[in-house]
């Protein structure tokens, strides 16, 4: 019986000991200089609280590799000889996946022998050393683990300072009171017009975002005064990275969402040897299974990948590419007029791609200079086509007539090369080009509700279509850049640059002076200071449009149009209060001028464009508009630690604009104020405590968009097509905007495999915020239409 016992101790030993090994991992990565990217040979990494401790040294690559990691959030302590020392709170490991971190030290001013400087890094601090303002990193945990956020990095920037969206069925980014159109997209360094299903010629935003976040690596949101590499852009930008595959093992991850869709994605090692690896992931949209706004059923697919070949004798090359196609059919007898995106008058149909294809190569001409380029080539399509429907008055179907034909294909190549180089420790600069070869061919024609087309016969069909756009053009956007940091000590540092772009087919050229500075002035607050000069190019749609000139006569009336400007002013404070809280407010002043507006009297301004899904047709603009923007941000963040997190953040603003009548109004993004609070909080569970139950919650509100009223009686004249009171524009507002999302959710790791599950109870209350009032042919009326109200969102993911 002793013996007994004794065996089945002893096996249940061995059993604990295989689960308990089985739930470890390996953390790997490599730690670089962050000016001039070179391997520190010799820095070690720490797991902090490990007993025995459980650390590495870089090895001549800069590569370092801890085993048998417990499973769960950790956190690493990085040093190296002569830089400032960082801390990497709240690392996610998990047994389904190694974890790799890519880990870059600043080197110290102030050279002290034989002494680690311990000043611990600012967890906030974006990628980009030169943006001293206004940037912040986010992460792939971030994107999963935000309530609301489905997946989607754009409704990620919506819980950060200075971002309001109060449309849940886009993801239109509006920064600082400043139209969507002005955000910047740009993937492994390469521009692309759009990183969205559905996205309409012009515009950055729609219903679901085509960047596959499983790929993403950390990656910076910068909401003004950007540093002198970013260009074309007024409001935001997005510089998002992807990540390489696994250069050692084979991984997989399988992935289903409500609103992202169905996900298998594979990575792994090509070739051990130089340490070349691929990652890969398809994904297929089930979004009618999802809130959309629309009774109709989108299909959306796409595909992401990189391929990092290794180092060379010439250098690394990296293939990387992004590719969707999306398409929606609404078809009037089964939408109702609580839709967002139709009319029951109406069939409506609607295809889209988007693609991008690039080859980076980082070539390394000394230790502390690389020279990077990069060609890329993208491509943007949309297609709407519009079959007015036709009924008698029992509401029958007695004929229908093709209305509008739209086909919007706008190609970009570009080449883009950046030289960067550290002179020592005080002196470091970048500088470069960026060259966009535009290749556009645009068409729409139109005859919906246009009282000026005739029907002579009748027969209740317009007799001819006004062409509003016809466009077969190619020409060249160029960059240029550089931009150099010093640090007169370790708590003092300034940058100070230059971009300039010159448009080939507008024939404008502007040079952007960019310069920021930033003082430690304690160990725990930090003061900045940047100024910008913004240039941005005239949207497509707006350019290129074709304006009705005599009955049935289009032309082209907006190419002399130049770039719009603003000047940005930013003035920050950071204070760490405490380990893991920190205070961050910011104030900011946007000065815009050079906006187009008509050349007579009249409220338009294209500061308003990308308020809804289409441009309006203004034709003969001139560059003789205005606007300010200006405001403060305040973010109170709890970093995660001790099983919780938090995040406050309140904005108020201001923003104007002036028309060729000389009134100041508010634009169309003049919500006033914005607030969010998250909350989340985890509790282990298991051996260990390898697992963990998950809360997450997120409350928003924000005032109402500014809208003009619609003029009722003179829409009925004009055959149904909308007039706004244009002499009043947005003098009325919608709704306050709220809403709260919580989540619920468990993390599971099993021996090789994790899972996590979770069910995003969105708008919990189910408040339906106003969406838009507009003028609804079928009960000839002004109705209101409302958001999507509560919906449970759902995903499950499967690492092994």
């Amino acid at each position: 019986m002793k013996n007994s016992k004794a065996i089945i101790i002893t096996i249940l030993g061995i059993l604990t000991s295989i689960v308990s090994l089985a739930q470890d991992q390996t953390v790997k990565g490599i730690i670089l200089d962050a000016q001039a990217e070179y391997p520190l040979i010799g820095a070690t990494i720490q797991l902090v609280g490990s007993d025995p401790v459980q650390g590495a040294v870089a090895d001549v690559d800069g590569k370092f590799r801890i085993e048998n990691v417990r499973v769960g959030r950790q956190t690493f302590a990085v040093t190296y000889l002569g830089y400032k020392s960082i801390t990497l709170p709240n690392v996610l490991v998990t047994s389904g996946k190694e974890v790799v971190l890519r880990v870059l030290l600043e080197e110290s001013v102030e050279k002290l022998e034989e002494v680690v400087v311990t000043a611990d890094a600012d967890k906030d601090l974006p990628i980009n050393d030169l943006a001293k303002v206004s940037a912040r990193t986010f992460s792939l945990e971030e994107v999963t683990r935000f309530s609301g956020g489905r997946n989607d990095v754009a409704k990620l920037a919506t819980s950060f300072a200075g971002v309001n969206a109060t449309n849940d069925a886009r993801n239109d980014i509006v920064v600082r009171g400043n139209s969507p159109v002005g955000l910047l997209w740009r993937v492994e360094g390469i521009p692309i017009a759009t990183t969205n299903h559905f996205a309409t010629q012009g515009t950055t935003g729609g219903p679901v975002n085509a960047l596959n976040t499983n790929l993403l690596r950390t990656s910076d949101f910068l909401t003004g005064a950007f540093p002198a590499e970013y260009g074309n852009a007024n409001a935001a930008v997005f510089d998002v990275f992807f990540r390489n595959g696994n250069t050692d093992k084979f991984e997989f991850t399988g992935q289903m969402s409500a609103f992202s869709g169905l996900e298998f994605m594979a990575e792994g090692p090509l070739n051990k040897k130089n340490n070349s690896s691929f990652v890969a992931s398809y994904r297929y949209g089930i979004a009618s299974l999802a809130a959309t706004g629309t009774s109709a059923t989108p299909y959306y697919q796409d595909l992401s990948f990189k391929v990092n070949l290794g180092n060379t004798k010439i250098g690394r090359f990296e293939l990387f590419g992004l590719g969707g196609k999306s398409s929606i059919d609404f078809l009037g007898d089964e939408i109702d007029e609580t839709d967002l995106f139709a009319d029951p008058s109406q069939n409506a149909f609607v295809e889209n791609e988007l693609g991008l294809m690039g080859l980076a190569h980082t070539l390394r001409l000394s230790q502390n200079t690389y020279l990077k380029t990069s060609l890329g080539a993208s491509t943007n399509f949309n297609e709407y086509i519009q079959d007015n429907r036709m009924l008698d008055v029992n509401d029958e179907l007695i004929g229908k007539y093709r209305a509008t034909n739209l086909r919007n294909r706008e190609n970009r190549y570009t080449i883009t090369s950046t030289l960067n180089t550290k002179f020592n420790s005080q002196w470091s600069m970048r500088a470069g080009f960026l060259n966009e070869t535009y290749d556009l061919n645009l068409f729409i024609e139109d005859r919906d509700d246009r009282a000026s087309i005739p029907d002579n016969n009748n027969d209740g069909v317009p007799d001819y279509f006004l062409i509003f756009r016809d466009v077969d053009e190619q020409f060249n956007l160029l960059q240029t850049y550089a931009q150099a940091e010093y640090k007169f000590t370790d708590d003092i540092s300034t940058t100070f640059g230059v971009h300039t772009q010159y448009h080939e087919f507008m024939n404008d050229f502007i040079l952007e002076p960019r310069a920021a500075a930033s003082w430690q002035s304690s160990p725990v607050q930090r003061w900045s200071l940047a100024y910008g000069l913004h240039g941005q190019a005239i949207p497509t749609p707006i350019l290129f449009l074709q304006e009705e000139t005599s009955q049935g006569m289009t032309e082209r009336t907006n190419e002399d149009l130049n770039f719009m400007k603003a000047h940005h002013f930013v003035l920050a404070m950071d204070r760490n209060l405490g380990t893991n809280w920190r205070l961050k407010t910011e104030v900011y002043y946007q000065s815009l001028y050079d906006v187009p507006v008509e050349p007579t009297p009249s409220s338009y301004s294209v500061l308003n464009e990308g308020n809804d899904f289409i441009f309006e047709e203004k034709g003969s603009l001139v560059n003789e508009g205005s606007g300010s923007n200006y405001g403060i941000e305040t973010t109170l963040e709890k970093f995660f630690s001790n099983n919780y997190y938090m995040l406050l953040t309140a904005s108020l603003f201001d923003s104007q604009y002036e028309g060729s009548d000389g009134v100041e109004r508010s634009t169309a993004f003049n919500n006033n104020y914005v607030l969010n609070v998250l909350f989340g909080k985890e509790w282990k569970f298991g051996p260990n405590g390898r697992n963990a139950w998950t809360f997450d919650t997120k409350m928003t509100t924000s005032g109402g968009r500014p809208y003009t009223p619609i003029d009722l009686q003179a829409t009925r004249d004009n055959a149904g097509r909308e007039i706004r009171m244009e002499e009043v524009a947005y003098s009325e507002s919608y709704g306050e905007y709220f809403r709260w999302d919580v989540k619920l959710g468990v993390r599971m790791n099993r021996p090789k495999v994790s899972h996590q599950f979770f069910v995003d109870f969105q708008n919990v209350t189910n408040r339906k915020n106003e969406f838009v009032r507009r003028y609804n042919s079928v009960t000839d009326q002004i109705n209101v239409v409302e958001q999507i109200g509560f919906f449970p969102d759902v995903m499950y993911r499967i690492q092994f």
